[in-house]
């Protein structure tokens, strides 16, 4: 521990969200934190972008961030410790008193000066960047932020929802989003066929560690891409050198049938299966209910055709997050009922994807059991 966290004594934990998506994200912290034994109560207003958790007792905030990764959330973008909010901060110097308001035993090494994902909020984003430097300077001067960036150490965090008005706390370096705001930030491909390659490239970096990219997105491995048209996700397999099966009835974009690693195969992604067993990627972007998609991913793990797969669930308009955990369990049931076992499975409500998540089945440890029997 880089510092003292029980001193703190904060009780108050904000978690940014998609706008419209804070009822999810209150439920699901209310359901995590009470796993583990931290009690509370979550508040939020509709589409604020962020919900707070706040604690009965004092420093508790401190075991949500040890022990729930923001990671392990479905509709969290980013979570940190706080303060209650400090209103009416003064124009002629917000910095002092964001300083004063911050305990003296905290310790960080990095700030980040965020607001929430929403249109009235971003319009603050120039006040933000100017309000950095000065912010930074008086933080290191109180040696509350190090007098140089360590990633290794908490990050301090100050949410402005409004110009007087501010959330200020920390998250922890294990157990945050590596992103400002919790959001990865993604060029458009010039070439790229659709918005959705976004959607798999973000897929990508979310749930494959950055060390293991180079063996698991490999050149020459074989994919399937179901419901491939226009080709958004066959993009991405692409460009990292994949051969692909891209199955729809729909035509694909013709740049990516000139690469030649694209095989077109004009067939109902929900009838498709493969013809030899090579395929590393199973990857879907299929609108259709998500418990019939989840059964094709049953399918597709049961029989052994995939070492990994990523696809979309798409969210109905009501009782999403209650939608979303019941298909996942009835998936993870069911793959061990038919015995598999040591598979991962991780659910994300992306920033790219709007009214979905965006589900990774890893059965590496399952395809190694089968081969050793």
């Amino acid at each position: 521990m880089l510092f003292d966290e029980d001193k703190l004594a904060m009780k108050h934990v904000l978690l940014y969200c998609r706008q419209g998506y804070e009822k999810e994200c209150a439920a699901e912290i209310q359901e995590r934190a009470e796993q583990i034994g931290v009690f509370g109560f979550a508040k939020t207003q509709v589409n604020q972008a962020y919900v707070i958790f706040e604690c009965y007792q004092a420093g508790q905030a401190a075991l949500l961030l040890e022990h729930v990764p923001v990671r392990q959330l479905i509709f969290a973008r980013q979570m940190f410790a706080s303060l209650p909010l400090l209103e009416e901060l003064p124009v002629s110097d917000r910095v002092s008193a964001i300083v004063d308001a911050l305990p003296e035993t905290l310790r960080a090494g990095r700030i980040w000066v965020e607001t929430p994902d929403t249109n009235e909020a971003k319009a603050l984003s120039k006040f933000c960047r100017k309000v950095t430097v000065p912010l930074r300077q008086a933080l290191r001067a109180k040696k509350i932020l190090s007098a140089q960036e360590h990633e290794k150490k908490p990050v301090l965090h100050v949410c402005f929802v409004s110009a007087t008005s501010a959330f200020v706390g920390y998250s922890q370096v294990q157990t945050h989003a590596p992103y400002p705001m919790g959001i990865l930030r993604l060029k458009m491909p010039k070439d790229g066929p659709s918005r959705s390659t976004l959607k798999l490239e973000e897929a990508f970096h979310v749930f494959i560690p950055k060390d293991e990219q180079e063996k698991r997105l490999a050149s020459g491995l074989h994919a399937v891409d179901l419901g491939a048209c226009p080709g958004g996700w066959t993009y991405q397999l692409v460009r990292h050198q994949m051969f692909v099966a891209a199955v729809d009835h729909g035509a694909m974009a013709p740049h990516l049938m000139e690469t030649g690693q694209v095989k077109h195969v004009a067939q109902d992604g929900f009838t498709y299966e493969p013809p030899r067993k090579n395929v590393y990627w199973l990857v879907c972007d299929m609108v259709d209910k998500p418990a019939r998609v989840a059964e094709l991913m049953e399918r597709w793990a049961i029989y052994g055709w995939c070492v990994e797969a990523i696809f979309n669930l798409k969210l109905p308009m009501k009782s999403r997050y209650k939608e979303v955990q019941q298909v996942l369990t009835t998936l993870e049931t069911i793959l061990l009922e038919q015995g598999l076992t040591g598979f991962v499975l991780q659910c994300k409500h992306l920033y790219h994807d709007r009214d979905e998540v965006t589900v990774h089945l890893d059965l590496r440890q399952v395809k190694r059991q089968m081969k050793s029997r």
